[in-house]
């Protein structure tokens, strides 16, 4: 697998709409309706979004670019918490929030994820972070398990609102090197 891992452009708001509506259902509990599913892809992680984020200067978006093929990414935000359940049981400040880490299916299980948590993190600790934080929905034990093994611990939990029902995601932490 040849592939780089590299700060997205602006030029890359497209593709990753177009990743983030393969791999973010992925990451939705089986009971999430694709109407909820659709409502958050069109009010969060559509081309305009990814725009909007690649122009903010507190945001870091990452790319595993195989060829200009986008097969995955992470979006760090390098601001306080504002959840005050966050907000609440974050330690470690400043903390950077890894918003989104997600890696197409096709990807999986060939290290492409550890290779690109392993940029995020450093991307976070060159930001000035003191450790970084994620909210990981409780029922994805595959994630779960894929942060714990990247040094994340639980340390509080989170609503999260997916279209019109509420989901509960565990706040996870860990230091930063």
């Amino acid at each position: 697998m040849t592939h780089t891992i590299r700060t997205a452009t602006a030029d890359d708001a497209g593709p990753l709409a177009a990743l983030a509506a393969v791999t973010f259902p992925l990451a939705c509990p089986p009971s999430s309706s694709p109407s909820d599913i659709a409502a958050h892809l069109a009010n969060t992680l559509s081309e305009e979004h990814f725009a909007d984020y690649l122009a903010d200067p507190d945001i870091t978006v990452l790319v595993v670019d195989a060829d200009g093929q986008l097969n995955g990414y992470s979006l760090l935000v390098d601001r306080p918490a504002t959840d005050p359940d966050v907000a609440s049981v974050l330690s470690l400040l400043p903390s950077v929030e890894i918003s989104k880490c997600y890696v197409h299916p096709d990807y999986h299980g060939l290290g492409a994820a550890a290779e690109l948590m392993h940029a995020t993190l450093a991307a976070a600790a060159a930001s000035g972070g003191a450790g970084a934080w994620l909210g990981v929905n409780s029922q994805n034990a595959r994630a779960i398990r894929f942060y714990e093994k990247s040094g994340f611990r639980k340390v509080g939990t989170k609503s999260f609102r997916l279209g019109s029902t509420i989901e509960h995601d565990f706040v996870l932490e860990r230091p930063l090197p």
